[in-house]
This record gives C-alpha cells, structure tokens and sequence, in this order.
C-alpha cells in the first residue's frame, strides 16, 4: 500500500516536473524565432469571392401570423379625497370696503357745431349715477338755421331734467322740461294776377312747459302669484304765438295679477283736456276702462277683454269696444304669429297736430277740434328673430275710422292751415300693410327699415290729404374702426295731394283738377326723397369730430303745400365727453 502510494506521488511530480520544462523550452523558442516581418512578395492562391450564407442555414424562421400580445386591460380612479386640516382653523370675514371707482365715469357730453344755411348747434347733457339705484341728470339744446327763402327760419331750444330711483320694491321715475319752437308762415303763394299774398310773414312760436312721472312695481322672477302695478302722471301747458292754449293733466294705470297660467288686471286712465283760442273754447275729457284676463303659456299668449270710453265735458259719448290680441310661437324665438281686434277713441291735442304741421291757423269756427273713433281696428302678422342679428316684424291692418283729421289751405289766409274732418254716416276704411327689419350683418355694418302701405276709403273727402299712401324709412351703420363711425338715413314718401279751400290762388306751378263748382281745388305735391349722411372721428376717447349732411340730394320738396324745406344743409363740430 505504501509502495504502491509513493510510486503515484513519484508519477505526479514527474509530470508535473516535465510540463515546466516544456513551457520554457516553448517561451525560449519563440525568444530565438523573433524577427523583422517583410511584404517582398505576396503569394496569390485563388480571386477572393465572399460568400452569402444559405438561408437554409437560418435555424429559425420568423412568424408571420397576425398576432398580438395580450394587452391588460387597465383602469382608472379619481379619488376625491380632501385633506381635513381645519384643525385650529375658522372661517374668513369679509370686510366692507369703501366704495371707490375703477375708472373716470364719462356720462356727460357737450357737442357744438356751425353749418352753412346760418346753423348753429349746442348740446350739454348731464347724468350722474353716483348711486347704484339712482340716476339724475339735464340736458340743454339748441339748433337754429335759415332758409333761402325770405323769413324761412326755424329755432328749437330744449332744457330738461329727469331723475329715476329704486326704493325697494317699485321704481320711480319722472322728467320735467321746457321746450320752445319757432319758424314763420313763410308760405309762397301768388294770386291770379302774379300778386304775392303773404307779403308779411307772421311769426309762429310754440312753448311747452311738461312733467312727467311714473310709479311701477318691479318684477318679481319667484313669484308665481306676482301681483303688479303702474301710475302714471303727465301735465303740459301749451301755448303758441296766435294765443291758442292747451293744458292738459293724464293720470293713468293699470293692475295685474298672476293665477298660475291666468292673468287678470284692467288699464284705467282719465285725460282732461282744455283749448282755448282768442274766439274759441273747448274741454275734450276722455276716461278709459280697459278690464282683461290673460291665459299665458310657454309658447302662446291670449288677452281678452273689453274696453269703456266715456268723452265728457263739451261733448258727451260712451263707447264700448272689444279688445282681444293672440301671440302664437310657430318657431319659438324665430317666428311668432300675432293678431287682434279691438277698438278707441283718439283725442285731437293742438300740441300732436302743430307737431306734424306748425302751420296749423287759429281755431274757431270752421275751424274746431273733434275726437277720432277706430270702430274697429283688426290686425295680424308675424315677427321674429334669428339670433341677435335680424330681427323682423310684418303686419296687416284693417281700421274703420270716424271723424279723421285733415288739412286744407284756409280760405282768406292761404298761408295757413284748417282742420277738415272725415265724417259721415259710415265710417272711412284704411287698409295697411306694414313691415320692419333689422339686420346686424357683421360687427362693421348694421342696417335697418321699414315700410308703410296704405289705401283709403273715404266717404266725403276726395282724398286723404297730405297723408302718403306710401312710406319708407331706412338707416345703415359702418364702425369703420374704433374710431370712425358713419351712418345714413334715407326718407322716400310716395305723392300726396292737398286741398286749397281759396279759388283766389294761383296754382299754375302744380298739377290741380277742379272739384265742382265750388272753387275748391286738388293739387297733386310730387314724392321725394331725404337722404342724410354723418360721419364722427373719435381723436380721442374725449373729444370726437363729426359733420353732418342732411338733404343731401338738395331738392327743395314739399311736405305741405306752399311750404318747401330746406335744401342741402352741412353740419360739423366736436363733442366732448366729460
């Protein structure tokens, strides 16, 4: 055993022995083989060629089944957790701060301007609304030009104050003011012998001292059983230079009270009136009863009811008219259909008629003031918006009228202006058609008119006089920039006729006919057309420069007869907001 060991350990160390000396011989060898290599000739065996792998010798194919990965459906959750740190904490109060103003208000403004025709233009407007529910203010104006036409002079001045408050629950407001008008009879007229008959043209003046004031509950949105109410207060004295006198004192209302899908109130009013004239003396009183009830839903309205007029003072009437309006949504907000019936008595004021016409003579006699009755006034149509930029309304009318007021160059003084009446057994018919539009067509330009048609029937009269049988009224707005603005309105009325009462009077420059054998004669006065043009820079965000065209066709037309107005007529100036 232990001879057999020692040979095995004899064994190893002799191999281990020899593998050393075989490495160093190896190591000494390649010492003694080292030497410089050269490139003194290149032995070329064979062209070299590469050599693609055959793709059979790809082990592994690639898979080309649509396939795809299996993909975890993943979800998603918001939670609303608040962090509870209010320990220690309590609630903010909310101090009252001062009343203060972010910016410089600019509710006030003064305008002045001058143009040929002996112009002359001032303005002053005042408002303050300091307070959050009051508003106050005044206004002062003044405008005076003269015709080419000896003694054609107009003058108008107006001063004003108004004031309007909330006081909790209603909402009062009123105005009070003068007003002063003047021009002159400066009619042209010659007699049959080229002789003038208005040599010396009177002077026609008109002063109006009015108050006005209004007591109306405000709406309430929550209520459902809302009960609502109005009073209403107007007074004016009314005076012109041929002593004619018109006080007047209306008081008026209404009550309304809403029943879920009804309501029911009635309008009440009571005019008194009194003229008076160096030989003429009237009171025209007139009370008013209007009760109704109204079925209201979200897509109709309909009002029925009655209405009682009583004249009393001079002379004496009762009427009782029926009063009836349906407003049906056919496309709500879009198209709505309207209709009504309903009748009234409509009080003849010196101040509504020297408003039309300034030449009106002096009353008494033939010359008298008389009330107007609709028999009956039935209407329809439809309006409607689309969006905010169009808006539309078109109607048609039917009215049987008593006693309407017309006038007629008075016999003995060409120069002025009689009342005649339509009266009779039967009363007068008109049939009208009537439509307005409104367009926004971008930001720059807005545009607008409307249009009147209408036929008479009359029982007595040859004509309506000086009343169009057709009436059109445009307007157009361009916001060239922020700072320059230009608007235009236009006015065509179509042909009238007028009546001279005077066969003393020439008429060889009009086109008349003969109405029997009275003398009386009827005078055609052509249609015309105004068309006025203005335009404003703003220099600054105070002072703004703006001129003004009116007439700008520059036709001497007739309105009445006699009387031509003015021709062309420019305007310019500055304003200044304050």
């Amino acid at each position: 055993m232990i001879f057999h060991r020692t040979m095995r350990q004899g064994y190893l160390l002799t191999g281990i022995f020899s593998c050393l000396l075989t490495a160093g011989y190896a190591q000494e060898q390649e010492r003694t083989d080292e030497r410089p290599a050269t490139i003194d000739s290149i032995d070329v065996v064979r062209d070299y060629r590469p050599i693609l792998a055959d793709a059979v010798k790809i082990r592994r194919s690639p898979d080309m089944s649509n396939k795809r990965q299996y993909q975890p459906k993943l979800t998603y959750n918001i939670l609303d957790k608040k962090l509870d740190i209010n320990t220690g904490t309590k609630r903010l109060t909310i101090q009252e701060m001062p009343f203060t103003r972010t910016q410089t208000p600019s509710n006030n403004y003064a305008k002045i301007g001058a143009g040929n025709l002996g112009t002359l233009l001032g303005e002053v407007y005042l408002s303050s609304d300091y307070w959050v529910d009051t508003r106050v203010g005044g206004y002062v104006k003044h405008l005076n030009q003269q015709g080419t036409i000896e003694a054609q002079k107009y003058s108008s001045q107006q001063i004003g104050v108004f004031g309007r408050t909330i006081l909790g629950p209603v909402t009062l407001d009123g105005e009070a003011g003068y007003n002063r008008y003047g021009t002159r009879f400066y009619g042209l007229m010659e007699d049959m012998d080229g002789v003038g008959l208005n040599l010396n043209p009177a002077k026609q003046t008109f002063n109006d001292i009015y108050f006005t004031g209004e007591l109306t509950s405000n709406y309430d949105e929550q209520a459902t059983d809302a009960f609502s109410y109005s009073l209403k207060a107007d007074a004016y004295g009314y005076s012109n230079a041929q002593a004619t006198k018109e006080s007047s004192f209306a008081l008026g209302g209404y009550v309304n009270k809403q029943i879920g899908v009804f309501n029911v109130g009635a309008n009440i009013s009571g005019d008194f009136t009194a003229v008076k004239d160096a030989s003429y003396s009237f009171t025209n009183n007139i009370a008013k009863v209007n009760p109704y009830i109204r079925f209201q839903g979200p897509n109709y309205n309909v009002t029925l009811g009655a209405k009682f007029v009583a004249e009393f003072g001079d002379s004496s009437r009762t009427n009782i008219f029926p009063s009836a309006e349906i407003d049906f949504a056919l496309i709500p907000q879009f198209a709505h259909i309207f209709g009504g019936i309903n009748g009234d008595v409509n009080r003849t004021s010196v101040k509504e008629l020297t408003k039309e016409n300034p030449w009106l003579a002096a009353l008494g006699g033939d010359n008298y003031i008389r009330n107007s009755v609709d028999r009956m006034y039935v209407f329809g149509g439809i309006k409607g918006n689309a969006g905010a930029t169009f808006g539309y309304k078109v109607k048609a009318f039917y009215r049987r009228i008593e006693n309407m007021p017309f006038y007629a160059i008075a016999p003995g003084a060409p120069y002025a202006f009689n009342l005649i009446y339509e009266d009779g057994d039967n009363a007068s018919t008109i049939v009208g058609l009537e439509g307005e539009v409104n367009v926004r067509v971008s930001e720059v330009v807005t545009l607008g008119g409307k249009v009147n048609f209408n036929e008479f029937d009359l029982q007595q009269q040859e004509e309506a006089w000086y009343t169009p049988k057709m009436r059109l009224s445009a307007n157009a707005r361009f916001n060239i920039s922020d700072k320059l603005y230009i608007d235009g309105e236009l006015l065509f009325q179509g042909p009238t006729y007028g009546l001279v009462q005077d066969p003393t009077i020439n008429l060889s420059g009009y086109a008349f006919t003969e109405l029997g054998s009275t003398g009386a004669r009827k005078t055609t006065i052509p249609s015309f057309a105004d068309l006025s043009a203005g335009a404003e820079y703003r220099a600054t965000d105070r002072i703004g420069i703006y001129v003004r065209l009116n007439n700008m066709l520059g036709t001497n037309y007739e309105r009445y007869l006699f009387y031509p107005r003015l021709g062309l007529n420019v305007i310019g100036g500055v304003n200044f907001s304050f």
